[in-house]
């Protein structure tokens, strides 16, 4: 079979929180692109998108994951070896977002400050999770001298983001990670990049009580926040689409960005604090 221009057919992808938003928007792309993908969600549901997307198809398997469980991440990487014999790519997808303050002078202690108990969730999921997928799937690429980790960070982990401080500071820690691990893995021949999406289009992620809590965080309403997506300050005068970052993702996961390594690519239509 002829190969396409990024060259991916047949290479084995784990995208982990793969049955909704980015990482199903990723999935389905990879998938066109002639790779096997395993999607991995804790919502059972996966396997229903993964119907919906590919027609159950046997080059495509979802795998019920708890990326917070280290033997429910080994669990993933070890089924995806038995299926395929490899794993080539990892996406280091799978997040939460609880909008929170750090002090609410308002309501001291009440529902929109942070918790420790959210604050644990946050790191385990978006931090510790993104720590123990990547060890997982290291230890097979180490194996064939080669393998690509993309590690799905933010911009608010550059900027911070007023009412987001725990979300932010979880995807700052993964620019940081994504530096440190391409300097430990590149000699075995894997390379670790990250992507820090912008403001994107709607996905059912963006949930009534996400904007009611990040609403409340900013000291606005509801239909202000839902306004002001369309009036932050974007060079390119829209938001971004899911297919857009999953357009990126596959291109960092193929051999066309051989030598591109260790570095956060932000996917923000030119947006910035400035």
């Amino acid at each position: 079979m002829e190969q396409s221009w990024l060259g991916l057919e047949g290479k084995v992808a784990i995208v982990t929180g793969g049955a909704s938003g980015i990482g199903k928007a990723v999935a389905e792309e990879m998938a066109e692109q002639g790779m096997h993908v395993v999607v991995c969600d804790v919502n059972p549901a996966g396997h229903d998108v993964l119907n919906e997307l590919y027609g159950g198809t046997e080059n495509h398997m979802f795998v019920q994951t708890d990326v917070t469980n280290a033997q429910s991440v080994e669990n993933m990487v070890q089924k995806t070896v038995e299926t395929y014999g490899k794993v080539d790519v990892l996406v280091n997808n799978a997040g939460v977002n609880l909008p929170r303050l750090l002090v609410d002078p308002m309501d001291p202690k009440g529902k929109y400050e942070l918790k420790e108990k959210e604050f644990d969730l946050m790191v385990a999921i978006n931090q510790k999770g993104a720590f123990l997928c990547a060890q997982a799937a290291a230890r097979e690429m180490i194996k064939k001298n080669s393998g690509v980790i993309i590690n799905m960070s933010s911009e608010s982990g550059l900027e911070g983001s007023e009412g987001q401080s725990c979300y932010a500071a979880t995807k700052a820690a993964l620019y940081s990670l994504t530096r440190s691990w391409a300097k430990e893995l590149g000699k075995y021949g894997i390379r670790v990049v990250a992507l820090a999406p912008g403001i994107l289009e709607k996905t059912a992620l963006r949930t009534e009580a996400y904007e009611e809590a990040l609403a409340y965080t900013r000291g606005i309403t509801v239909e202000q926040l839902r306004k002001s997506y369309e009036k932050v300050s974007i060079p390119l005068g829209r938001v971004g689409t899911l297919r857009e970052v999953a357009d990126l993702v596959c291109f960092l996961a193929s051999d066309r960005a051989s030598y591109i390594h260790g570095v956060t690519y932000n996917i923000t239509g030119g947006k910035s604090r400035g």
